[in-house]
């Protein structure tokens, strides 16, 4: 079973790194208020000496209010306003923002203008996890850096075309975005091993195409349908929210897992690297594969030593 950790999801730039650098993930939007997430970052920066990145992202409304139990509504002027916030604090200014989403100082009572006790620092980078074509045209035009998911590098245009338009529309061009993508990576040494390793994707990808929403709203499922996969996408959706669960994963193809993740012999995750790199992956987020830790540092260490080898 492939199986990854938290911990071990390393990235690795296609041009290699000289250091190992910090990302949170995804901050969830609504999970905390945008100066909250600032002050975070602030200190995790601080203490990892300059080597923390931002990630954000809006996640979807069965999350936002099923879980967190606030409205999802509005999610890409709660984006724009928090990455505008969050820079703010990050100058060191006392922050003022009058916006449709969120008003600081709150009018009416005895706030003012303040700025965090922590020191500024303007260069933390932010990234923005967007899969909507509107969300990718603000990364575009805001943020430093895209964490890609569900990506198809054939399809690539999907993501890409909207991230261009975004970074023009603020006088930039997509050279001046770090596209880093993520995916599961293992390797096989044989077919039976290569079968067994795919139907574990195959349940968790129909996981994200059925389960990852409902059947009004479901970003990932909208994701592979642009990028190639809508016969397969909704066939995946129907029987999975219909309770066929077995039957919805059976629907998910070899070359839909293959072509979403670095899953193979070692020959096929090296094409699959140099594909990327083609379709303009710049960095590479690694989740890697593995019963035990010591099997998922074996599987992570010969991913990076292919990365590294493709430079």
């Amino acid at each position: 079973m492939m199986r990854t950790g938290p911990m071990l999801r390393a990235r690795c730039l296609l041009r290699p790194p000289s250091r190992p650098g910090l990302g949170s993930g995804a901050i969830q939007l609504g999970t905390r208020p945008p100066v909250a997430i600032a002050q975070a970052a602030l200190t995790l920066a601080e203490l990892s000496g300059g080597r923390f990145s931002l990630g954000l992202g809006s996640s979807g409304p069965q999350v936002i209010e099923g879980l967190h139990g606030v409205p999802f509504a509005h999610p890409l002027a709660r984006m724009r306003e928090t990455v505008q916030i969050v820079r703010q604090v990050f100058a060191g200014e006392k922050v003022r923002h009058d916006g449709e989403r969120f008003r600081i100082p709150l009018p009416g009572g005895e706030g003012r203008p303040m700025r965090t006790s922590l020191p500024a620092n303007p260069d933390i980078p932010i990234y923005l996890t967007t899969l909507s074509p509107r969300m990718l045209r603000l990364t575009g035009e805001l943020a430093d850096g895209w964490l890609g998911t569900s990506f198809v590098p054939e399809g690539a245009r999907a993501y890409l075309d909207p991230l261009a338009e975004g970074a023009a529309a603020a006088g930039r061009t997509l050279a001046d975005l770090d596209l880093r993508q993520g995916a599961e990576v293992a390797f096989a040494e044989g077919e039976r091993e290569l079968a067994a390793l795919l139907a574990t994707r195959k349940r968790e990808l129909a996981f994200s195409l059925g389960g990852m929403g409902s059947r009004g709203t479901n970003f990932y499922h909208a994701a592979y349908s642009r990028q190639g996969w809508a016969e397969v996408a909704a066939r995946v959706r129907s029987l999975w929210l219909d309770g066929s669960r077995e039957q919805a994963a059976a629907e998910v193809t070899d070359e839909m897992v293959l072509a979403t993740t670095l899953i193979g012999t070692e020959a096929m995750v090296r094409e699959r690297l140099a594909v990327w790199r083609r379709a303009g992956v710049t960095t590479v987020r690694l989740y890697p594969a593995g019963d035990t830790l010591d099997e998922r540092l074996t599987t992570l260490g010969r991913a990076i030593d292919l990365v590294r080898g493709s430079a």
